[in-house]
């Protein structure tokens, strides 16, 4: 009797450990719930919706076979403190990561740099709460802005980084800005070949992120 009673938990002990695995595996694979919260550089001002950076980031990452659900939250002329207000509405409940995108139009209108990183500090903070993984872009402010206004600005993202222990892209448009083949007409939106090749070069950073989803699954 002993030994049937043994051989069966053996059997149930094997049964679960199969359906654990299985059920981690089928974890994995779930598709990753990604936000991405921004302005127009991310919105896809000037662009059909299917040209704008959060559809060519899942397209770039369907055909890597990295299956995500991605909702493009980007307002454009939003500044941080307006990502802040609208934060919870933005990333609804079920959201499992978020790529934040601000900071650009606080630079071109002038915002002081200690009120754009408080916002963008709080954005971080809450998002943590909330056991959502993010990605920050960081921006930097033009030349002529002056040189104390772009050395306070262009420390915000580094910082803020290292402070949360986030995902780091140091510069959304690293390799796009000032270079006309890459943007509108207007000089400081990306045009469709811009988007891809911002998509090109933060991918690694978004593997990085959905890495980090996978393994607080498990």
């Amino acid at each position: 009797m002993r030994v049937k009673r043994l051989a069966l938990l053996m059997i149930l002990t094997i049964a679960w450990a199969g359906f654990a695995a299985t059920a981690r595996a089928q974890s994995a694979d779930k598709p990753v719930n990604i936000v991405v919260l921004g302005d127009s550089l991310s919105a896809g001002f000037g662009l059909p919706g299917e040209a704008a950076f959060p559809a060519r980031l899942s397209a770039a990452l369907k055909a890597r076979g990295v299956a995500v659900t991605m909702t493009n939250s980007g307002v454009s002329g939003d500044t941080a403190s307006g990502g802040l207000e609208r934060l919870d509405w933005s990333v609804p409940e079920g959201t499992e990561a978020v790529i934040v995108e601000l900071g650009a139009n606080d630079m071109l209108r002038g915002v002081d740099p200690a009120v754009t990183r408080k916002a963008l500090d709080q954005i971080l903070a809450r998002l943590k709460a909330r056991n959502i993984a993010v990605l920050l872009c960081g921006m930097r402010a033009a030349p002529n802005l002056g040189a104390d206004y772009q050395r306070a600005f262009d420390a915000i993202y580094p910082a803020l980084a290292t402070t949360h222990q986030v995902v780091f892209y140091p510069f959304f448009l690293d390799g796009v800005a000032a270079d006309n083949t890459l943007n509108q007409r207007d000089g400081l939106h990306p045009n469709a070949a811009g988007v891809d090749a911002i998509v090109k070069r933060i991918l690694p950073k978004v593997e990085e992120l959905i890495a980090r989803v996978r393994a607080s699954r498990s």
